[in-house]
């Protein structure tokens, strides 16, 4: 997609400093700035190695990327369909208000609805006032009756190698 000095295209190895850039940026906008272990290294084999976890769209003004979204598939049992999991969106703070957010999820709606997925989901930190706004004026439904869980890296290790009791 490109209109005027914008354009949002599908990222390609050569996007990974730029991808990194934009995960650290979104870590400090999400108050843990020191959280972000990914490296160069990493992201071109988990994004565009043999097996890709997920895929990056970003979005541009002009030549300066001002927000990306990374996104992936899962299923859905209950619909037999793949649904598009939006792992993250983040549009740098001070280019926000453009429509730069909308015009991604405009676009991974598009992807979503071009692949047969049955449902697109996310999640939102529940500090992060705007974003929520900004998903219900989207008509985007909240799961309140869900809850997440989460296992890290040591805890997935921890779990595979214990006994089956």
């Amino acid at each position: 997609m490109k209109k005027g000095n914008f354009a949002i295209r599908p990222a390609t190895v050569t996007d990974v400093p730029v991808i990194l850039e934009l995960i650290r940026a979104l870590a400090t906008y999400e108050r843990a700035p020191n959280d972000v272990t990914a490296t160069e290294d990493g992201l071109t084999e988990v994004l565009f190695g043999e097996k890709p976890a997920a895929e990056v769209l970003l979005a541009f003004e002009n030549e300066t990327a001002v927000g990306f979204a990374v996104f992936f598939h899962n299923f859905s049992t209950w619909l037999g369909r793949p649904g598009l999991y939006l792992e993250d969106l983040f549009v740098r703070p001070e280019d926000r208000g453009k429509g730069y957010g909308r015009a991604l999820l405009i676009q991974l709606a598009k992807i979503a609805r071009d692949r047969g997925c049955g449902r697109m989901e996310w999640a939102v930190l529940d500090w992060n006032e705007p974003a929520i706004q900004f998903y219900l004026k989207l008509s985007a439904k909240p799961m309140h009756e869900w809850t997440v869980f989460r296992l890290t890296r040591d805890e997935i290790a921890k779990l595979a190698e214990s006994s089956l009791k």
